[in-house]
């Protein structure tokens, strides 16, 4: 069982997450706290540890950027999903850049947040398609040479457009439906297959792809003439 910290500090929304967390077989409650001392406190006490971080980022006593990095110290293999109000580029890469894989806008919760969490654990990036578009549309307006000024060097040089092998057809047409915000669950259900079926091809388009979430999926998709630009 995959063992989850929450950290938010509205009540209802804390008392909705846990019991997500709570119905779900997979999932155990690790804690749930609403301020960054609290979460401090639990990443730091002994124990079968946190695999899932499921942090706000507005907290009482400070950001939930400093609960992620203290995550990432303490148990670096917990994964974290942020679910915030704050849908701006700038908080969104902070949380990527402090280690989260997923970003959900609080306004696009879905109605099972466990369902999201172990689709992280599967290998998947959630995030909300209003705040992946911000983000892609923000790179994209960046001028080449700030983007080559802050992107961080390549471990080797990536392989060529040419180089890459091709998506297959049922790869299109999940990226093609991860572009247009549809959950896993949702995609196999279009595509008359299981949800274990969708993250198989998912997986692979990510290798071929070389990227690592649907962010970036789409957007090396779009640069690579896969996916139409939008203005």
């Amino acid at each position: 069982m995959w063992r989850v910290l929450i950290v938010e500090d509205d009540p209802e929304m804390r008392s909705f997450f846990e019991s997500c967390v709570e119905r779900s077989p997979a999932l155990a409650l690790a804690g749930c706290v609403g301020t960054v001392a609290h979460a401090k406190d639990c990443l730091a006490h002994p124990g079968p540890g946190v695999d899932v971080l499921l942090t706000d980022l507005g907290l009482p006593d400070g950001s939930g950027l400093e609960v992620i990095r203290q995550a990432r110290l303490t148990h670096p293999a917990c994964e974290t999903l942020v679910i915030s109000m704050f849908g701006d580029e700038d908080n969104v890469l902070a949380s990527i850049e402090a280690g989260a894989l997923g970003y959900i806008h609080k306004d696009a919760a879905p109605d099972d947040i466990a369902q999201t969490i172990l689709e992280m654990k599967a290998g998947g990036s959630p995030i909300s398609p209003m705040i992946a578009r911000r983000v892609l549309a923000k790179y994209a307006a960046r001028p080449s040479s700030e983007v080559a000024t802050v992107a961080p060097p390549p471990a080797a040089a990536p392989p060529s457009d040419a180089d890459r092998p091709p998506l297959s057809r049922r790869e299109q047409e999940v990226l093609g439906l991860i572009a247009r915000g549809f959950s896993y669950q949702e995609i196999a259900g279009l595509q008359g297959v299981s949800v274990h079926t969708v993250q198989t091809h998912i997986k692979s388009l990510y290798s071929k792809l070389a990227v690592h979430s649907k962010m970036e999926a789409v957007f090396e998709a779009t640069r690579m003439g896969m996916l139409p630009r939008h203005g």
